[in-house]
């Protein structure tokens, strides 16, 4: 029990830092999990960190909740998810429930500011490490090199996945093996669950409003691939005129302002649409879009892990992990360093911040602070 509250105040304190996105939250678990608490090895952390981008669902969440696994089974996992998670699920409750006026306050702004030049330092380093982990060969640092160019002239989702077919085609033939059956370790419970659930709540939906509620986030949450910014249009689609298309988009810019899993924007959603019990559907509606990619999780995580040892999967998961380096070195320039760096003065303060945080080695929760105060005086001047 003392294992699990220790997993869930770690959690919780990187969902209380975790500013920047998926990408940025890759680099805070290896900062934490990998370098400093050796909760994880860098191949295993490798492993999982390819295995979540071939699922559905919120790939950094997921591999926050395969580290808790690791750490202390089914309890750790759900620790990891809940500390990690509820920050946000907080933030996003409390402006839903009562009001939004103060986002468009010139300290809120500055805040925003700050964060968002403080994600410029947290992905440059995310691609650095990682850089360095997963990309030692010739090879691999050129698919890094090759899936930047790539997302950068063509920012698709088919992109996307093409070049991580590419890349994981490539690692394959590199190594010589045959991959064996990876039947052994599917946890067909999980498997049965998530496919139960996905055909079972759309015809149950007109049972209560809570199932259907459910239904249309355990939907969403089923289809996406390639991380938080990808619900947009999926969660917008399955909601139709639930939700006004101007609290949407309130909803949708607060989530990528404050730290924590994007997909906690179905929390500020869930509550909107339970206006007399907003907490009820809050809750729902971020189980229901979280629920499919763990259960998925659970399912293929261990097979996977055996299947990674052979040599053409393990070639393959290379190619990937150094393919998700060039997705990361083309989400550091857009969105990220577009968003947040507009002149000298940002940019000044962006290799400040790169320079504490790499070479100081100052705690991340001092250089969160430093960042909002450092946004609010550029939006004063």
């Amino acid at each position: 029990m003392r294992e699990i509250g220790h997993i869930f105040w770690r959690f919780l304190a990187l969902g209380c830092t975790s500013f920047g996105g998926p990408a940025a939250h890759i680099g805070y678990f290896h900062r934490t999990f990998v370098d400093r608490l050796r909760w994880i090895d860098e191949a295993a952390y490798a492993r999982l960190i390819a295995l979540s981008q071939f699922l559905p669902g919120p790939g950094s969440s997921q591999v926050g909740f395969a580290i808790g696994l690791h750490r202390a089974g089914l309890p750790g996992g759900l620790a990891a998810f809940i500390g990690f998670t509820l920050p946000s699920f907080i933030l996003l409750y409390l402006l839903a429930v009562y009001s939004v006026d103060y986002v468009h306050y010139p300290l809120f702004e500055g805040v925003a500011s700050g964060l968002k030049l403080l994600a410029v330092v947290v992905v440059a380093d995310a691609v650095l490490n990682m850089g360095s982990a997963f990309c030692k060969t010739r090879l691999h640092a050129g698919l890094a090199v090759l899936t930047a160019v790539c997302m950068l002239v063509l920012p698709a989702l088919w992109m996307q996945f093409t070049a991580l077919a590419f890349a994981a085609l490539v690692g394959s033939r590199r190594e010589e093996g045959t991959a064996q059956s990876g039947s052994d370790g599917v946890n067909w419970l999980s498997l049965a669950l998530f496919a139960l659930l996905f055909v079972g709540m759309p015809l149950a939906s007109s049972w209560a409003p809570g199932v259907e509620l459910f239904a249309r986030f355990y939907a969403a949450g089923s289809l996406v691939f390639g991380g938080g910014h990808v619900v947009l249009p999926l969660l917008q689609q399955s909601l139709g005129e639930a939700v006004s298309t101007e609290r949407f988009l309130v909803g949708y810019a607060a989530a990528q302002a404050i730290p924590g899993p994007m997909f906690t924007l179905a929390t500020f959603l869930g509550a909107e649409m339970t206006p007399t019990q907003p907490i009820y559907g809050a809750l729902l509606a971020t189980a229901g879009v979280f629920m499919p990619g763990f259960l998925l999780l659970l399912g293929l995580r261990k097979a996977w892990e055996t299947l990674a040892t052979k040599p053409r999967v393990a070639g393959a998961a290379a190619g990937i992990n150094a393919s998700v380096v060039g997705l990361l070195l083309a989400t550091l320039y857009q969105p990220v360093f577009v968003n947040a760096v507009h002149g000298p003065r940002e940019m000044a303060a962006v290799v400040a911040g790169f320079f504490i945080l790499r070479r100081l080695g100052m705690p991340i929760a001092l250089v969160v602070v430093a960042f909002a105060l450092i946004g609010c005086a550029l939006h004063l001047m």
